[in-house]
């Protein structure tokens, strides 16, 4: 069992910059797919960001391409994702997930991941 605590949510203006961060029960430096998903209330849960703990390439959802970027502090056992140029659009809540793996290969979807943080909440005004 990983458990996983997200912080770093909050109100910002579009364009402006946020940090999510989720520190992780378990060792990142342990073969783990980690991401961020995010779900605006009534639809369903996208991904947006996911990376492998031990070497990977990050990989992102086409919308937040060029403007997010995650990444991991395997001292801190802790998963970041660095937004910026914040638009509207982005305001949701941001959950963080894992699942251990074996492969680099990593998806952006929610059904392949088996633990998730509690959710932080962003939100962007015009």
């Amino acid at each position: 069992q990983v458990q996983l605590v997200e912080s770093g949510g909050g109100s910002v203006q579009a364009g402006g910059s946020l940090r999510l961060s989720c520190a992780a029960s378990a060792s990142t430096r342990s073969k783990y797919c980690m991401g961020w998903f995010r779900q605006v209330l009534g639809k369903e849960r996208e991904g947006v960001a996911v990376v492998y703990t031990v070497g990977g390439s990050p990989y992102y959802a086409d919308s937040v391409k060029a403007r997010f970027s995650i990444s991991t502090d395997n001292a801190k056992n802790t998963l970041y994702l660095e937004m910026n140029s914040l638009k509207p659009e982005d305001t949701a809540t941001y959950y963080c997930a894992a699942r251990f793996s074996w492969t680099p290969f990593c998806s952006l979807q929610q059904s392949d991941y088996s633990f998730w943080g509690q959710g932080t909440q962003v939100t962007v005004s015009s």
